[in-house]
């Protein structure tokens, strides 16, 4: 297995939600996770993944599952459709297990679709798209009839604003109406990338920092519904002890740390 770059990001990811799995008490307790990092040939400590940072991503992880169920729980009577935007080797399709009527996509590059239908099995409604999210053309393979759940994570910040933009206006133009669930950094967060280890050693690199006032200037037709920092998630009271309190102090800060990374759901 051979990942670098932001394509690397990803595993970051998949630890940090196995390292949760295996805590006494977990928050998202995803047990894909940890067998998938049994089964990788990587060395995962290269990631420096805490207990403190893996609660975090599990929290994230968590709050857009639980946006992502309400919006299929609206719509159980209608035949809806979900797109996962740089799906990466997150199992959030089998933690959900949405019903037969559900039609769900997974997008990410080839090498990273390849090594997904090596680790994961199949299911009905589920196709897995191998491009790039920012390729022209791959949208095709989605319905334009259904209402639809978009979900980002830990993805819009390595793109430009530019591409940003244009990617999220070209699917609400496709679909008919739908949600969209993502997490987003502030330009202050991406200023300070030098600071994010998982950066640093996979050598990544941000480029999209917002607020809530640039995400309602994406489109005429989004609306924020539900918007909340990083550090004000439902759960984060079962943080360890030290992570609590340094969320504590940031949570007092307006406009810095406490904004540098927030999560969005909004409606189109």
């Amino acid at each position: 297995m051979q990942l670098t770059g932001v394509k690397e990001t990803l595993l970051a990811t998949l630890y940090g939600r196995a390292v949760d799995s295996r805590a006494k008490k977990p928050i998202l307790g995803d047990a894909m996770a940890v067998d998938t990092v049994r089964r990788l040939d990587y060395d995962f400590r290269r990631l420096r993944m805490g207990a403190g940072a893996a609660a975090g991503v599990a929290l994230r992880a968590r709050q857009l599952d639980v946006w992502t169920a309400r919006f299929l729980a609206r719509h159980e009577d209608e035949e809806a459709a979900v797109v996962h935007l740089g799906c990466g080797l997150d199992t959030r399709i089998y933690r959900l297990d949405p019903g037969p009527g559900v039609r769900w996509y997974d997008v990410d590059f080839p090498e990273v679709i390849d090594l997904r239908r090596q680790l994961y099995p199949e299911r009905p409604g589920h196709t897995e798209i191998p491009t790039s999210v920012t390729a022209p053309d791959w949208m095709d393979e989605l319905p334009c009839d259904r209402p639809t759940m978009i979900v980002a994570e830990g993805l819009l910040m390595y793109l430009t604003e530019g591409d940003v933009t244009a990617l999220l206006r070209r699917l609400m133009a496709h679909a008919p109406s739908g949600e969209l669930a993502f997490d987003a950094f502030s330009p202050f967060a991406v200023r300070a990338a030098r600071l994010n280890s998982v950066i640093v050693k996979t050598g990544s690199t941000l480029h999209w920092g917002t607020d809530a006032g640039g995400i309602s200037r994406l489109s005429p037709r989004l609306e924020i519904v539900e918007n909340v920092s990083a550090m004000d998630l439902p759960g984060i009271e079962k943080l360890p002890a030290v992570y609590r309190a340094a969320a504590r102090v940031a949570a007092r800060i307006p406009g810095g740390l406490r904004d540098m990374s927030r999560l969005y759901n909004c409606r189109f």
